[in-house]
């Protein structure tokens, strides 16, 4: 019994661990690509950079799969997300950073030719801004 107790707290100290590194790994991604593009948005390189963060996240890519989200798709939702939430707070950058969270990237796909302020403040709530 006290085997068991200890395999399942190795267990579960390795997924925290596994899920601390891929949350950092996306914190780090989304402040990259902000500090990067923050001067200018409007560069394809920007969404190429998140459609394929997406596409290798193992999270991001079953909802880019399920949805079968394009990067015209990514292009039409950023630009919407641009328009109502075009400023930074913190680390955060509602344009960007909504495609890099499960929550938001479902509900972006789920909502993709909804209205442009109403997706934003969304977002907006689902990030904390």
């Amino acid at each position: 019994m006290y085997y068991f107790f200890m395999l399942l707290i190795a267990i579960l100290s390795i997924i925290f661990l596994l899920e601390m590194r891929h949350s950092l790994q996306r914190s780090n991604m989304n402040s990259r690509l902000i500090e990067k593009y923050q001067d200018d948005l409007h560069n394809k390189k920007l969404l190429a950079e998140i459609y394929a963060y997406c596409q290798q996240d193992y999270k991001l890519r079953r909802i880019i799969r399920k949805y079968a989200l394009t990067i015209d798709d990514v292009e039409k939702i950023y630009q919407k997300l641009l328009l109502w939430g075009n400023f930074h707070k913190g680390r955060r950058f509602v344009p960007i950073t909504a495609f890099l969270y499960v929550c938001t990237l479902e509900y972006l796909c789920q909502h993709k030719n909804d209205d442009a302020k109403a997706i934003t403040m969304k977002c907006m709530n689902f990030l904390h801004i």
